[in-house]
């Protein structure tokens, strides 16, 4: 209810600076007459002109050409940079005199004008989501345009601070929860796809399963990111056990399964919600359920059969490859080898910066979890076969070991295992005499 009076009144003073500029004021149509508008959004201090003129911009934006919205960023990188005379003078003065109030003027001269610009832009109605949607394209762009980091550092750096652990809402997502935020939920699925309502009911409904998600009152109706949690009474190997069971719920259950975990917002990329989300659901689910003794992920490997393929050269990895089918489940005889690989895969393998080269091991293990269990044919979906020649892991959160797994990933990059794991790992060659 507070959200939507703070909402109410922000219309309404949009409301009356659109009266105020809308006789006067041309619509921006380009990237040109949008810095035009930006630079007297910043000029400017009526609080109801200024909101007004927020929301002109960023409508305008929306409805720019794609290639006129790309044009813009380059006059966000270069127009709206910080003025190189008050940085460099206000460096030298720095250098001359290090003291408290250099420091200050320092870091003034140094945010650029585009962040304020972001700032002022977010006080629209809707502008919070305006501006994820720009910074959306934005990550789009810099594949082909890497000089626009600085642009994109500006704006995810306001967002990191928009979007901090503080202001995200923890909500239970069931059968109750309203339609438009359920459709949702399906769209944005990234693991396992949702077939339909019946199959998103059968996720929902039943007694041993749950769902939870980030909201922040900025989108009250949009998830930020979900999980979905299967109540079990053992350790699932595969996501059949899980997505295919019908019936009625497990007697007395005493695992918790995370067995899928899909961000929402491509705007946010790089904005972690994810840590924070299993941490606070494992709390939640603990004093729902006392009984719960284990809390378990059930996990793709998406990087997995992309490794294998560049190791094509060599004789084992090659017999692999050569046996596996793109939609038929590997041959039996294929378990053990591809389990070794597996284990060489996730406890040897590092990317540049020295950490496991599967994103999801990487996010799993950097929360503190232990990676468990190898699970062989896992999932036999056509994706789980393309991406991870139908392997998937077990992740645990031992409440105890979080933070000491969490710094041993940190600080020396280990890769916390179960024996189990370790036990695949092959031996390595004996040397020839």
């Amino acid at each position: 209810m507070n959200v939507s009076f703070f909402q109410e009144l922000l219309q309404s003073i949009s409301e009356r600076g659109r009266q105020l500029l809308e006789s006067r004021e041309p619509t921006p149509i380009s990237a040109a007459t949008l810095v035009e508008a930006s630079r007297r959004l910043l000029s400017g201090h009526g609080e109801a002109s200024g909101v007004a003129l927020a929301r002109q911009v960023l409508c305008a934006y929306r409805d720019c050409p794609e290639a006129q919205q790309k044009a813009f960023f380059d006059n966000l990188l270069n127009d709206f940079a910080p003025p190189r005379e008050a940085l460099a003078e206000a460096c030298k003065r720095y250098l001359e005199n290090p003291g408290a109030e250099q420091v200050t003027a320092l870091f003034e001269a140094c945010e650029p004008p585009r962040q304020e610009l972001f700032r002022r832009l977010n006080q629209a109605p809707g502008g919070t989501a305006e501006l994820i949607a720009m910074r959306n394209l934005l990550l789009r762009e810099l594949k082909a345009r890497p000089e626009l980091a600085a642009v994109d550092y500006d704006l995810q750096h306001l967002l990191a601070s928009w979007f901090n652990r503080g202001f995200l809402v923890l909500r239970r997502i069931d059968w109750s929860t309203p339609a438009a935020i359920l459709e949702k939920i399906i769209r944005y699925e990234a693991v396992h796809a949702i077939k339909d309502w019946d199959d998103l009911r059968s996720r929902l409904q039943p007694a041993d399963r749950r769902c939870f998600g980030f909201f922040h009152p900025a989108l009250p109706e949009e998830p930020l990111i979900f999980v979905e949690v299967a109540l079990t009474r053992e350790m699932p190997g595969a996501i059949a056990e899980i997505l295919e069971q019908q019936g009625e719920a497990a007697e007395a259950p005493d695992t918790a399964v995370f067995y899928s975990i899909s961000n929402c917002q491509d705007g946010l990329r790089g904005i972690s919600f994810g840590n924070f989300l299993i941490k606070q659901v494992v709390e939640e689910l603990a004093r729902e359920v006392p009984g719960l003794k284990q809390f378990v992920t059930l996990s793709p490997v998406p990087g997995f059969r992309r490794w294998l393929d560049s190791r094509a050269a060599e004789p084992q990895v090659a017999e692999c490859l050569k046996a596996l089918k793109p939609d038929a489940p590997p041959p039996p005889r294929l378990e053990q080898p591809l389990l070794a690989l597996a284990a060489e895969y996730f406890l040897n393998a590092k990317n540049a910066e020295g950490r496991p080269l599967d994103p999801v091991a990487r996010f799993h293990l950097g929360n503190g979890a232990r990676l468990e269990r190898l699970n062989w044919r896992g999932d036999l979906s056509a994706g789980g076969l393309r991406q991870a020649a139908g392997l998937m892991v077990n992740y645990r959160y031992e409440l105890r070991q979080i933070e000491k797994n969490h710094e041993a990933y940190a600080n020396q990059g280990s890769v916390i295992a179960a024996n189990e794991v370790k036990r695949h790992l092959a031996p390595p060659a004996k040397p020839r005499r």
